[in-house]
């Protein structure tokens, strides 16, 4: 078992990955901590904004988290389409597997093209596996997509109230110190009305009074304006110090779910990596086998399997000789079965005398066909014995060892004696041993 490492994308966590007679690369434990170690700079400490109710950092946090999901949904692509390019390159390759030819072959050769073929259907469903482990891989990359936006979207909520809130409560404070300085002004002005009607001798006690009365008011509409305006600066410090919060809190969650993200994307294209390296390393495996195949395909071995099994004559045909007809009479005299040929000639001349003479069918049918039966008795009976020994099954020797790998096929051994029951014309021979019957190849056969 190895001990390497990966982070999971449907929990997101550290599982151990079983290694292969393929050696892959994989995360491992001390991956993960040096990527934590260099990870110094925080997105708590590097996205503030310029004034108290700016929120640009949170909004290029949210931008970058979008981005990254846009790859999460890129990644997602790539292997929809490699999964339907595996998919539709297995079809094919079953397909030709299934359409190639070569049964007009023999012997070794034979086997050895239709292990190819047998082999390629093989590779063609690795392939179509590999399409369906793909798209596993889809399925749970979306599901780690989805499972951080229902995350993300909780923080998002509480940071947009918190932010409205934020900005309501200091257009309000902005405000109330509007109205504070403006109330400041106003008792300044009233206060140096006053101190000018009292340093002049023209202005009575009842207009003295009149602006003191003035002065004393907007002295109160300052302190009230005042208080109003401190009251809102500590209720807009209390919502800061709680957005504060917030955003950091939801910086630390973001950031987290960006490395998740990194890790999970890197993983993903890793293992897809490690998927097609294998999916290699069994293709290699398949044609491998076909090679070894090839190794014991001997060239002399289907040649003399081909001379053996079609052989017509081992000698040439004896040049046409002269023959003359004069003698031809002579010659039939003192050959016997010249005669007999030529008896049989007059016999069957009688014959067609008798047939051509009788007019009606009764007679055709009645004296002739005895006849007939007689004569063919007479003549074939050497003939039909003859006929009857070839239709007995025939002894072949096993030159080749054969494993059945179908039902209807017979295991033989090299040495073995079978019989012949059929012949077809595809290569594959009926054959019956020890009680048992089956097709064996005809080329791992001869005659005794």
């Amino acid at each position: 078992m190895c001990h390497d490492r990966f982070i999971c994308i449907e929990c997101g966590l550290h599982h151990q990955v079983l290694s292969s007679s393929f050696k892959f690369s994989v995360f491992s434990n001390k991956d993960s901590f040096s990527l934590a170690a260099e990870m110094t700079l925080r997105y708590k400490d590097a996205f503030w904004g310029e004034d108290s109710i700016s929120n640009i950092g949170y909004e290029v946090i949210c931008q970058r988290l979008h981005d990254g999901r846009r790859t999460c949904k890129d990644v997602e692509e790539l292997l929809k389409m490699r999964a339907t390019a595996e998919e539709k390159y297995g079809k094919e390759l079953v397909a030709i597997a299934r359409k190639a030819g070569g049964i007009y072959e023999i012997c070794t050769l034979r086997t050895s093209f239709d292990e190819m073929k047998a082999q390629i259907e093989k590779v063609g469903n690795l392939h179509i596996q590999l399409s369906g482990v793909l798209k596993e891989e889809i399925k749970r990359m979306e599901e780690f997509r989805e499972r951080q936006k229902e995350q993300r979207k909780k923080f998002e909520l509480i940071m947009e109230k918190i932010q409205k809130t934020k900005v309501s409560l200091y257009k309000k404070t902005i405000d109330s110190k509007r109205s504070y300085e403006q109330h400041c002004r106003e008792a300044d002005e009233a206060e140096q009305t006053v101190e000018k009607m009292s340093s002049t001798l023209s202005s009575t006690p009842k207009q003295i009074e009149k602006i003191k009365i003035k002065s004393k008011q907007c002295k109160d509409s300052a302190e009230e304006a005042e208080k109003q305006y401190v009251s809102n600066i500590e209720q807009f410090n209390v919502i800061l110090h709680e957005w504060e919060t917030s955003h950091i809190s939801t910086c630390e969650m973001f950031q987290q779910q960006e490395e998740d993200r990194l890790s999970i994307v890197r993983n993903a294209l890793w293992v897809h990596c490690n998927h097609l390296s294998m999916q290699s390393v069994k293709d290699d495996e398949c044609y491998e086998d076909v090679r070894k195949t090839l190794e014991k395909c001997d060239i002399i071995s289907d040649n003399n399997c081909f001379v053996e099994m079609r052989s017509t004559g081992l000698i040439p045909p004896a040049p046409m000789e002269y023959q003359s007809y004069l003698k031809r009479d002579a010659t039939s005299e003192r050959n016997g079965s010249a005669g007999f040929v030529e008896g049989v000639m007059k016999r069957f001349s009688s014959l067609l005398q008798v047939n051509y003479s009788s007019g009606s069918k009764s007679s055709i049918n009645a004296p002739v066909s005895l006849h007939t039966a007689e004569t063919s008795e007479g003549l074939y009976s050497s003939i039909h014995g003859l006929q009857h020994s070839s239709l007995g099954s025939e002894q072949y020797k096993v030159v080749y060892n054969y494993e059945a790998q179908r039902e209807d096929e017979l295991s033989v051994l090299f040495g073995d004696t079978v019989v012949v029951i059929n012949q077809g014309e595809d290569g594959w021979w009926m054959v019956k041993r020890n009680g048992l019957v089956g097709v064996v190849p005809g080329s791992y056969l001869v005659k005794e």
